[in-house]
């Protein structure tokens, strides 16, 4: 059951050490760890570096400073040039690990345990949470999907769907990806699976509003319709920020609409995610995802 991590990050300084140490600790340990420096500019080389120079199995990879950090498109690129200094096939599984995180101690363990005993698991996650006031908050994920922070991989699956795309909701398509061939992405909120996510999902280094407009935007790109995407952020008015998160995510879509932004150029990729979702809507996504993988539509 060997692994492989890749880890894109940039000026993660403030959080990085607790990921750094929550993976060193692990039941099950990666058979390698590409760290990818895309351009940080605070500590995050030095810190680096002191943990390369302590574990022969982390290996560190510097791009140069672009100016700025780019959410999506920045990161994925930077996912790949971590993942071209290695060859996937020596490895059962790789992950997609974000430096912002404290993992349990037998977290990736429990993962590979779960692909090895489901062939039909594609891709699967723990699920994050949030310290508030002393306690663990969820930040409410799906069970149809893995999680972007933490994407756990069959190797042979993600070479299948053609890997992650280089635009905002990567971590969307890939699951619906994977659905389309007839695999499983899900996650399990359990004990051992239950991670801590040190940055406020969908935040932005501008404002938390950015982030929920960028969230927009990513399901128009896409495919998802207006009124699965209204569902959505109807559903979301009860979290902080209250109503205004929820209003910034459905207005992030219909500007891009309105500005007739690209979507996901898959055509064939777009229909199934709209018959998806209508069932979604109609019957639940529990039993839409119980019918699709059971092939009744």
């Amino acid at each position: 059951m060997s692994y492989v991590l890749i880890s894109p990050c940039r000026d993660e300084a403030a959080y990085m050490r607790e990921t750094l140490d929550s993976v060193i600790a692990q039941s099950l340990r990666p058979a390698k760890w590409v760290i990818v420096d895309d351009g940080s500019s605070d500590e995050t080389p030095r810190i680096l570096g002191e943990y390369a120079a302590r574990h022969d199995w982390i290996r560190i990879v510097t791009l140069g400073n672009r100016g700025r950090r780019s959410v999506g498109p920045g990161v994925i690129e930077a996912f790949y040039a971590g993942y071209r200094t290695i060859q996937p096939d020596d490895y059962d599984y790789l992950c997609k690990l974000d430096l912002d995180l404290r993992l349990p101690p037998r977290y990736f363990e429990i993962l590979a345990e779960r692909m090895a005993a489901d062939p039909r698991i594609a891709t699967c996650s723990g699920k994050a949470y949030v310290e508030q006031r002393g306690r663990l908050v969820s930040e409410g994920h799906g069970d149809d999907t893995s999680l972007g922070m933490t994407k756990f991989y069959r190797v042979a699956c993600f070479k299948a769907i053609g890997g992650f795309v280089r635009e905002v909701m990567w971590d969307g398509i890939d699951c619906h990806r994977c659905r389309m061939k007839g695999w499983f992405a899900c996650s399990w909120d359990e004990p051992g699976l239950r991670f801590v996510h040190l940055r406020s999902m969908g935040s932005s280094q501008r404002s938390i509003y950015a982030g929920r407009m960028r969230h927009g935007f990513g399901q128009y790109f896409m495919g998802t319709g207006l009124l699965y995407m209204t569902a959505s952020a109807l559903r979301r008015l009860g979290e902080k920020p209250y109503v205004l998160g929820a209003l910034a995510m459905l207005w992030g879509w219909i500007r891009s609409a309105l500005a007739h932004e690209p979507r996901y150029e898959d055509a064939q990729f777009r229909r199934f995610l709209r018959r998806y979702q209508r069932r979604a809507l109609l019957l639940g996504k529990k039993r839409a995802l119980e019918d699709l993988m059971n092939h009744q539509f």
